[in-house]
């Protein structure tokens, strides 16, 4: 096979730009459990174990022990969630007078997302390399169901407003670097980021409570309502850095750390009314250390921890009840949607703790297993608002395989299963909480991931010690 390696890398990231046309993921609250289909089929691990050029997007580091290659794949991602409301409510579908238990779930539970990256050796100590993946998280879309919330302006539908849901939609260019220095690696790699928001059926939260009373009665639950909803796709334009360290301490034992800065993202004006800070929506930032064992030489072993910052996003992080008030008076400045310090999804930092295997069978035949847990970010007493986002899944179980059809060019093909995952808590409503009725978010979700690599057959490079 004859390739091209600049022709190759064009057009790979040209094909990459069709991952803004992908589904919004809601995973470890809304990352992914790994972005290449190696790193999937061992549950996202492989902070200290570089395997293909899709190791950028976790440890920059990694890219000295990788060769001259070139990375993509694409994951048919399935996740299926909803809400259960369980006796008489307010203004959350069924609406009021319903006292039976409703399920409503998100219909459009089928997406494609591709990933690439390219790795290339400078000389035996550096190397260079960008990748090209998707993120994501808070993806609904809730059709115009029975609400019988009493009000005039009530269109059916979640919450009042017809058919209801957000999609979030980030894409990631990486360009990374990294030298060896004796045993220790480092690598950093500036992130340029993407986002893609657009929300629909939010309009009660634009009437003051919902409706419930006139025009002018009092104010609304938004600090700008006509930026609250229905305003199409709107685009924020961001980056941050992403570095790492390999410390290679044995043959057989390597060590690997690797943070990103929070991505500082321009706002989404066309929802200033919606997100805190007005619109501003920055993507947090995360921690990973990790450890990678040769048990044999045919088995590696690995074990990871990773902490996501949600809580340095307002927007995702301040309490959604905080938009509850007392009718006998309007909410001040921080209560509204939009405000400075306003609500948001009330998400909580989350805890990831991984394991993942490889077991090189053959020459050829390589078989991978993993599995991870992460905290929920979900609250009990923020359901309501994240039947927007309902990102409540734990645990991750992983499997897959990569084979070698010649000595250049490798397929990988990764699976997961993400058990259904609940959080029951009251519906919020504009008196507080409405303790008689509950409120409970699902979500569980299939995953299948289809990889290629070409090596390219450049002259072997200098050997050198990597311990």
């Amino acid at each position: 096979m004859n390739f091209n390696p600049t022709r190759s890398l064009i057009g790979a990231l040209a094909l990459a730009s069709t991952a803004l046309a992908g589904p919004a993921f809601a995973t470890e609250g809304y990352f992914q459990a790994g972005y290449g289909t190696v790193q999937k089929a061992e549950a996202g691990a492989g902070v200290a174990n570089p395997q293909d050029a899709m190791a950028l997007s976790i440890n920059p580091a990694g890219l000295v022990d990788l060769p001259h290659m070139i990375t993509g794949g694409v994951t048919l991602f399935m996740p299926f969630r909803g809400y259960t409301a369980t006796g008489p409510g307010g203004l959350t579908a069924p609406g009021a007078f319903i006292p039976q238990t409703t399920r409503i779930d998100s219909i459009e539970n089928y997406f494609l997302m591709p990933h690439f990256a390219y790795s290339m050796p400078i000389d035996g100590d550096t190397a260079w390399g960008v990748a090209m993946f998707g993120n994501g998280g808070m993806n609904t879309t809730y059709q115009n169901v029975l609400n019988t919330f009493p009000t005039p302006n009530c269109a059916g539908g979640v919450f009042c407003g017809g058919n209801a849901g957000v999609d979030l939609k980030q894409m990631f260019l990486s360009a990374g670097f990294a030298k060896r220095f004796g045993t220790i690696s480092v690598g950093v790699a500036p992130v340029l980021a993407v986002q893609m928001f657009k929300a629909e059926g939010l309009g009660q939260f634009g009437f003051p409570f919902g409706g419930f009373f006139p025009p002018g009665f009092l104010q609304t639950f938004s600090s700008d309502p006509f930026h609250l909803t229905n305003n199409g796709v709107d685009m924020s334009y961001g980056g941050g850095l992403r570095a790492g360290v390999q410390w290679n301490i044995t043959p057989s034992l390597r060590v690997g750390v690797s943070g990103q800065t929070p991505l500082w993202m321009t706002a989404f004006k066309k929802y200033a009314g919606l997100f805190a800070d007005g619109g501003k929506f920055n993507i947090p930032a995360n921690i990973t250390a990790g450890v990678a064992f040769d048990v044999l030489p045919t088995l590696t072993v690995m074990a990871e921890y990773k902490h996501i910052f949600y809580r340095g996003v307002p927007a995702i992080a301040n309490s959604g009840a905080s938009i509850i008030v007392p009718f006998v008076a309007p909410p001040g400045p921080g209560g509204l949607l939009g405000a400075p310090g306003g609500p948001g999804f009330g998400w909580r930092d989350v805890d990831v703790f991984t394991v993942g295997a490889e077991w090189r069978v053959t020459p050829q035949l390589a078989l991978r297993a993993g599995y991870a847990h992460n905290t929920n970010p979900v609250r009990w007493d923020q359901v309501t608002f994240n039947i927007l986002a309902p990102g409540v899944v734990t645990d991750h179980i992983t499997a897959g395989l990569g084979y070698k059809y010649t000595e250049n060019l490798t397929f990988d093909l990764a699976m997961s299963v993400v058990p259904t995952k609940t959080v029951t808590g009251p519906e919020m409503t504009p008196f507080g909480y409405n303790i008689a009725r509950s409120i409970t978010l699902s979500m569980h979700q299939f995953e299948g991931s289809l990889g290629v690599s070409y090596k390219f057959g450049d002259k072997p490079r200098p050997v050198v010690a990597k311990y």
